[in-house]
């Protein structure tokens, strides 16, 4: 027995769960016979998308047959319970016709029983930021007329109205957000607390409408919001970690309401409950990530899909260098490394979970679903691989901390790193000797803080430091990744500084670290880019590329190509 439905133009089985809430299918009784010797077309005004009628294609046999068909496959999925968790960034549901088309991917796959993970659609969680900036000093009678705040109402308002959902679903969400940002004018005062408590207003909006949506074409789902399923967290506000406890409550919560209730769940990405403070709180930047493969292990799925704008991982940043290809294959480390020194595609902590239950994540592209994507795992061959990608990341802050003291002085290290430790401020990069240190600082990576005062705690960082050692400052300074197989290190480095030596670069600081998969380049911001484009062109364009026949030990040879770009 075939059946078959079409939404906006994507052709899937019927998923089994979804039978059940398909109206035409109440007009049948069993045992009845059934034939058609064409297709029959149904259709139904209940499942109308943006004020046209979806139509159904459906080849009927015997309905008694059907019926104990569908039960057999119920069950079947009654047993596999949830297999994937599939997560949609920003851009992937910014409009009205981004959700129905993601709408869509979802039910393109019916043999999958998903949880899905949704961002604040476009640009709200900056909008809401901002607004919640310009309350601080407008005044609260003014606070309603806060142009971003404008904006968040206009896109939620106009994305329902598309979409032919009930204004309430978002509603009170948008009273609620008004009335914090009044607060927030009459205090004069924007707190770590109250910012998270701000920005979650985007991720509970976008879940809502979109589970309402879901459950108009006729797939069932329920909405969820984070912090009330299990995600506890750490108390640090803009920045939390998320606790163990959360795996046993997020495992509980979706498997005692599929029981009693099956449907697709949409939940809040980026968001937690604090353990002690019971507040919300968010993960940092791109969290969703980090909230799609905690679920994932959470679960014990079969693979966490992480849908973005990209065709998966790309070998560098494909708007520094547009012929950036994509990769097939990438380790848990590989993914994390890339994570963290730049790369855009994913959250830098959301590898852990992943690699604590050995989940698969596959990195997909919802513009073009076709495409292969990049799947990341525990190990893969790395017999043939030279360079995995080539990761940028901007304007760092760059010290060369030279000991005062006697050579051979101990705990220099340990007062140094305690300064660090004590403002609170990360290091990226470092490389050491008995006397002096040279690292690379990024504050902006604690992205709630504002510039002045970053710039206030560099100047902070500098005044202690001095106490103990020289400190040279340099700015505008870029870190350069090259991950990859380290085990071929020597080979990595000959090529790449043959590079920089034809288009006159100077490096100013290297570091390998341990994990094996990283080497970090230092170079000027106004040289980055033409590093990049020239690397990129050297290790995955020219013919010249090694051949890695070579064992591990004997690859310390080998004639880099090099390209001099100008621009």
């Amino acid at each position: 027995m075939a059946s078959s439905m079409h939404f906006h133009g994507v052709k899937a089985g019927v998923n089994p769960r979804l039978l059940p809430s398909l109206p035409f299918l109440g007009n049948f009784k069993l045992g009845t016979s059934f034939c058609c010797s064409q297709e029959t077309r149904f259709k139904d005004s209940s499942m109308a998308i943006a004020n046209k009628k979806r139509s159904f294609t459906v080849n009927c046999l015997k309905v008694e047959e059907r019926h104990q068909q569908n039960a057999e496959a119920i069950a079947n999925i009654d047993e596999q319970k949830f297999t994937v968790v599939m997560k949609f960034g920003g851009s992937s549901v910014a409009s009205a016709e981004r959700m129905r088309e993601v709408a869509d991917l979802i039910l393109s796959f019916p043999e999958e029983n998903p949880v899905i993970v949704l961002s604040a659609m476009g640009k709200t969680t900056n909008n809401l930021l901002n607004a919640g900036e310009k309350a601080v000093s407008c005044g609260a009678s003014k606070a309603s007329d806060i142009p971003e705040l404008s904006v968040i109402k206009d896109l939620h308002f106009r994305t329902v109205a598309e979409l032919g959902i009930d204004i309430s679903v978002i509603s009170s969400h948008l009273d609620e957000l008004e009335q914090l940002l009044k607060g927030i004018a009459m205090m004069k005062e924007l707190t770590l607390r109250t910012k998270d408590y701000l920005v979650s207003f985007g991720e509970s909006m976008s879940t809502r409408i979109f589970a309402a949506y879901m459950n108009k074409i006729g797939a069932k789902a329920r909405q969820y919001d984070a912090f009330d399923i299990g995600f506890i967290t750490t108390d640090d506000f803009t920045n939390a970690d998320i606790l163990e406890a959360t795996y046993p409550a997020l495992s509980k919560r979706f498997y005692d309401d599929w029981a009693a209730d099956p449907a697709i769940p949409i939940v809040t990405g980026f968001l937690g409950k604090g353990c002690k403070s019971c507040a919300i709180t968010t993960l940092g930047r791109g969290g969703s990530d980090l909230t799609a493969t905690t679920i994932g292990k959470a679960l014990g799925l079969r693979e966490i899909q992480v849908w973005k704008d990209v065709d998966g991982v790309l070998t560098c940043d494909p708007t520094i260098y547009p012929r950036a290809q994509p990769v097939p294959y990438l380790t848990f480390d590989e993914a994390a490394e890339l994570a963290y020194f730049g790369a855009q595609v994913l959250h830098p902590q959301s590898m852990r979970p992943a690699r604590e239950g050995d989940v698969p994540v596959r990195v997909k592209n919802s513009y073009n679903p076709k495409a292969p994507g990049t799947l990341i795992n525990r190990t893969r061959d790395m017999s043939e691989v030279l360079l995995t990608s080539i990761v940028l990341k901007r304007n760092v802050t760059m010290l060369d901390i030279v000991s005062t003291r006697m050579l051979g002085q101990f705990g220099f290290l340990a007062k140094v790193f305690s300064i660090f430790e004590d403002l609170g401020i990360s290091v990226d990069v470092v490389a050491t000797s008995e006397v002096s240190i040279s690292l690379t600082l990024d504050p902006s990576k604690l992205w709630s803080r504002e510039l002045i005062q970053q710039a206030r705690e560099l100047d902070r960082v500098v005044e202690e430091l001095e106490n103990i050692a020289v400190v040279n400052l340099l700015q505008n300074r870029s870190i350069i990744s090259l991950i990859g197989n380290v085990q071929y290190s020597s080979l990595i480095l000959e090529k790449a500084f043959h590079v920089l030596r034809t288009n006159n670069v100077n490096v100013q600081m290297i570091s390998q670290g341990a994990s094996k998969v990283n080497i970090s380049l230092i170079v000027n911001d106004d040289e980055a880019e033409k590093c990049v484009k020239a690397l990129h062109y050297a290790f995955f364009e020219s013919e010249d590329v090694p051949q890695m026949h070579l064992s591990a030990a004997s690859a310390t040879t080998g004639n880099g190509s090099a390209v001099r770009l100008d621009n």
